[in-house]
């Protein structure tokens, strides 16, 4: 593949404004999600915004996803949560990612989509207790991790179904039309 077809297509006008409407609508939903009260648990979400990371990395590709993941914690904690919510979000959000885009390199599509997605939201649920037990110095919230797994295998299934459902009805044209 020569340089300029590298280029162009990482760097296409209909790309870049994909990765621009799934990163504003990761946002849109993050900053809505935050309205609501925690589901069960303090600081237990659904995490609807995955949805639109899921989408960029099957669609787009890992760095797509990463950059989705990045902007929407980064903005989100910026117009609606803090620090906290940046420190949280951000690492666990990246692990999660990481991982995903992992499972979708080495194991898709022999492992399914919701299922990849359900690994993800568990591991970002337990990376988030993780950096809450070494920021604050408690140990003890470790205890928290299985009922935060149990919530992310929950919101894995419907997270991952639902982009399943997106990508199985998007037209092929349009998915072709994405990866060149």
């Amino acid at each position: 593949m020569n340089k300029t077809r590298l280029t162009s297509k990482y760097f296409s006008a209909k790309r870049l404004a994909t990765l621009a409407v799934l990163s504003a609508m990761a946002l849109i939903s993050f900053m809505i999600e935050g309205l609501f009260p925690p589901l069960f648990l303090p600081g237990a979400k659904m995490g609807i915004s995955n949805i639109f990371s899921m989408l960029a990395l099957l669609l787009l590709g890992p760095l797509e996803a990463i950059v989705v993941v990045a902007v929407r914690t980064v903005l989100g904690s910026l117009f609606g949560g803090g620090i906290s919510t940046l420190l949280y979000s951000f690492s666990a959000g990246m692990v999660a990612i990481v991982v995903g885009c992992y499972l979708v390199r080495f194991a898709f599509p022999k492992v399914s989509i919701v299922a990849i997605s359900v690994v993800s939201a568990v591991v970002h649920n337990v990376s988030q207790v993780l950096v809450f037990c070494l920021v604050s110095n408690t140990p003890q919230m470790l205890y928290y991790a299985p009922w935060m797994a149990l919530l992310g295998i929950v919101a894995g299934v419907i997270v991952g179904f639902a982009v399943w459902l997106i990508v199985k009805n998007l037209p092929q044209k349009m998915l072709s039309s994405l990866a060149e």
